[in-house]
């Protein structure tokens, strides 16, 4: 069957961007996000909003994807949409478009979980990169997520690490909006880090039983930080911004490293894949190839396109599940905190 062109529609609607994409095997055609800028005037995604947005974007999305693929929905062979984790409300726009388009042209419907699409993302087809051997350690870092899973072939994972409260990327966002920074912070304190010096404010690491994560001690460390310093000196976030971030940034990286560490040293494991929305972050970036060198680990990072929430992976489990035949039937449902 894999030798035969298959043509996919997938659909990403989990929280505030509408993505649609268009794959043929496992080669992306197009890859479309529209994304929701509204959200930063409160300083986070508001559900009622992004769920609304969607409606307006799911339509011009998907037509806009099917053209840059120059194909007609006529030769689509199957539309794949992410079932869950995310937002309820958003997650209920794509199901639905995806359900009825489905329904509409005759064809199989596959639901993604959208956790899984962040590890899988790794096996698009894109020349030069090389794609992780089985078994795998794989880190899913985003504003929702961050966990670590051990990924014996393409449907078989599990989850050997997670976050007991905020998600990484939350930590990032709510330690900028401490400082003033716009949402989301991620990218800002990112940016300011490579200009400040990581080791001018030391914070705490917490301490987490096994593989699993916190950040929320660490989130009202900075907190009380902050508090502190600005009491003794007003001008304290303006005048040591970049270090400040720095610091928060290295502490971050350190507690991802170390549980990675951990996770490799355990399974004996030493290929590392990460996914998801803070897999753009220079300093995880940078820790993952000094990895290499310090303990002998290959690591697999995707192109930028695929770390953010996007349709193109959405597209690669349709595509994988479609050769298996493990389609969804239309009375499928959205499922807010669906597991791996």
């Amino acid at each position: 069957m894999a030798s035969q062109k298959i043509y996919i529609l997938a659909i990403e609607s989990s929280c505030d961007d509408t993505a649609a994409a268009v794959l043929c095997n496992d080669t992306i055609l197009s890859n479309v996000v529209a994304n929701q800028s509204i959200h930063k005037a409160y300083g986070g995604v508001v559900p009622e909003l992004a769920s609304r947005a969607h409606q307006q974007n799911i339509v011009p999305v998907v037509d806009q994807a099917l053209k840059k693929a120059a194909i007609d929905k006529s030769q689509l062979h199957a539309i794949a949409f992410t079932r869950g984790p995310g937002l309820m409300g958003s997650l209920l726009v794509g199901t639905s478009f995806a359900k009825s388009f489905a329904f509409g042209l005759g064809i199989p419907l596959i639901d993604v979980n959208h956790m899984q699409a962040h590890i899988l993302a790794h096996f698009i087809d894109e020349k030069d990169y090389k794609k992780p051997p089985f078994p795998f350690l794989a880190m899913t870092i985003s504003g929702g997520h961050t966990q670590i899973i051990k990924v014996d072939s393409y449907f078989d994972m599990e989850v050997i690490g997670e976050t007991i409260d905020d998600a990484v990327g939350e930590a990032f966002d709510k330690s900028g909006k401490l400082l003033g920074l716009g949402y989301p912070a991620g990218p800002e304190i990112d940016k300011r880090a490579k200009l400040g010096n990581p080791k001018a404010f030391a914070f705490t690491k917490p301490k987490v039983d096994g593989l699993n994560f916190s950040f929320s001690g660490l989130k009202t460390a900075i907190l009380y930080f902050v508090q502190k310093q600005v009491k003794a000196n007003p001008n304290f976030v303006e005048e040591h911004l970049n270090d400040i971030c720095a610091s928060i940034q290295y502490t971050i990286v350190g507690i991802l490293m170390d549980k990675l560490k951990s996770a490799s040293k355990q399974t004996g494991i030493k290929h590392i894949a990460i996914g998801g929305g803070v897999s753009a972050n220079s300093g995880i970036r940078e820790a993952l190839m000094s990895g290499e060198q310090k303990f002998g680990w290959t690591s697999y990072i995707p192109k930028f396109e695929y770390t953010t929430d996007n349709a193109a992976m959405i597209g690669i489990v349709g595509y994988l599940k479609y050769l298996e035949g493990d389609y969804a039937e239309q009375r499928v449902m959205a499922s807010a905190r669906l597991k791996i």
